[in-house]
């Protein structure tokens, strides 16, 4: 496979960064916000040296799509990903960079919960049932295999960790942190969006086995923000092959995960870099994601 030129970090000559977080860069335009999308990975909360040439674009580009594609639940801070668009200056280069993997978004207050659902056992959700025969804090059935469809999707909050892992919180704790209201709210929209999207991709031969949304509030309104049903905040399985019982085949980074687990490392920084093989592998999943959930190639990498 012909790797294309990735990248770890994005600068524009017209403005500097407000921050850089794992994956994404932000500029502060004003009124909006620019995020972009880089080829960064992560792994057990630890920033790789390796970079996934298409990721950045993969992310970004399937937010857009199911932005665009869940205004009939609720808005969101999309304000446009036309990069000729953009209120600030940029050069040719910047905007060949940012085409496919940055958007204009409006800037609010974030909502300090990260709003999970799930739909199969998998994950800290399976550890947790393993342990204690529960989801955490919630009753489920008794004799559940790993991967099993849970009978009905569940929300699970949990908090947002600025280093280390965010943890579970309880919907009571979730109340108190958001008010009565807005964790309703929460709690019902991110099962509504969970749900349209679950039917939509399995479709497509997908199974969405569990997702992560954040909320932004702009002027009063409860708005979707971050990402959204991205391989990266999403964890989505072949149905083809779908087997319970057992891990499943996913088309997240739990293949990185998988040779880093074979490698000496304390999964502290700094992290291994990743043999080329590692890299195309991932590189096919993103794209295969991509293809599967949009029904089309992802404009810069062609047919496959």
């Amino acid at each position: 496979m012909e790797l294309p030129q990735s990248y770890g970090k994005i600068d524009l000559k017209a403005v500097e960064p407000l921050r850089r977080g794992k994956v994404r860069d932000i500029f502060d335009l004003g009124k909006q916000l620019l995020m972009v999308a880089s080829d960064r990975i992560s792994a057990f909360d630890v920033v790789l040296p390796t970079t996934i040439p298409y990721k950045g674009e993969v992310l970004s580009s399937i937010s857009s799509f199911w932005f665009k594609k869940t205004e009939t639940v609720i808005g969101n801070h999309l304000i446009t990903d036309n990069v000729d668009e953009y209120p600030v200056e940029l050069t040719k280069e910047e905007k060949k960079i940012l085409r496919g993997r940055s958007m204009l978004v409006k800037k609010g207050e974030m909502v300090d919960v990260e709003c999970v659902v799930r739909g199969y056992l998998d994950g800290s959700g399976w550890r947790s049932y393993e342990s204690t025969g529960k989801l955490f804090d919630l009753p489920l059935p008794r004799g559940l295999k790993q991967g099993d469809r849970l009978p009905e999707p569940l929300f699970t909050p949990t908090t947002k960790a600025v280093t280390g892992h965010d943890e579970y919180m309880s919907f009571t704790d979730m109340k108190s942190r958001t008010g009565d209201d807005m964790a309703v709210f929460l709690r019902d929209t991110s099962i509504e969006l969970y749900e349209a999207a679950r039917e939509f991709v399995y479709e497509r031969g997908l199974i969405l086995a569990d997702t992560k949304f954040e909320f932004t509030v702009v002027d009063g309104t409860v708005l979707l923000a971050d990402e959204v049903f991205t391989p990266d905040s999403s964890r989505y399985w072949d149905s083809g092959t779908y087997s319970p019982g057992g891990p499943q085949p996913s088309f997240d980074k739990q293949y990185i995960r998988d040779w880093l687990s074979t490698q000496d490392w304390d999964k502290t920084p700094p992290a291994p870099s990743l043999p080329r093989e590692v890299v195309e592998r991932s590189v096919e999943k993103y794209l295969e994601a991509y293809r599967k959930v949009t029904g089309k190639e992802l404009a810069s990498a062609g047919p496959s």
